[in-house]
């Protein structure tokens, strides 16, 4: 993936921690998604008092897409914090890994930490969902 890549996907990540709703947790997490066709799309967490209706945003930004027919993907950037400042890396749950595990080759899709566009890590599915469900 190209550095301009990157930077593009952590700043539209980061321009969706305005959008999260997270009145119970206050921690907004923001996500980008881009497809095998070069499409991007967004994600934001949006909690829910019950909490297991709670989405995150890896999930929303892989639902929409796939709602829209799109299956192939390149890579996902995830960045979030409390009250929407990310601090430190904020990594997918388990659930949000194995939604990715459907859709995604795990030795080539990447997962992109960051807290901002100096400091980020990047990281193959394998990495962070070794041992996921498969039928």
């Amino acid at each position: 993936m190209r550095q301009e890549q990157i930077q593009e996907l952590i700043e539209i990540a980061e321009k969706q921690l305005v959008y999260a709703y997270a009145p119970y947790s206050g921690f907004k997490v923001g996500t980008a998604l881009l497809t095998e066709s070069g499409k991007i799309y967004t994600g934001c967490n949006i909690e829910n008092s019950a909490y297991t209706p709670t989405n995150c945003a890896e999930r929303t930004a892989f639902f929409k897409a796939v709602s829209e027919g799109e299956k192939q993907f390149q890579a996902i950037c995830v960045l979030g914090g409390k009250d929407g400042k990310p601090e430190s890396y904020t990594p997918p749950c388990g659930v949000c890994r194995q939604v990715m595990t459907e859709f995604c080759d795990p030795e080539q899709f990447q997962i992109i930490l960051a807290i901002n566009k100096k400091d980020y890590k990047i990281y193959k599915l394998s990495e962070l969902m070794p041992l996921s469900f498969y039928l």
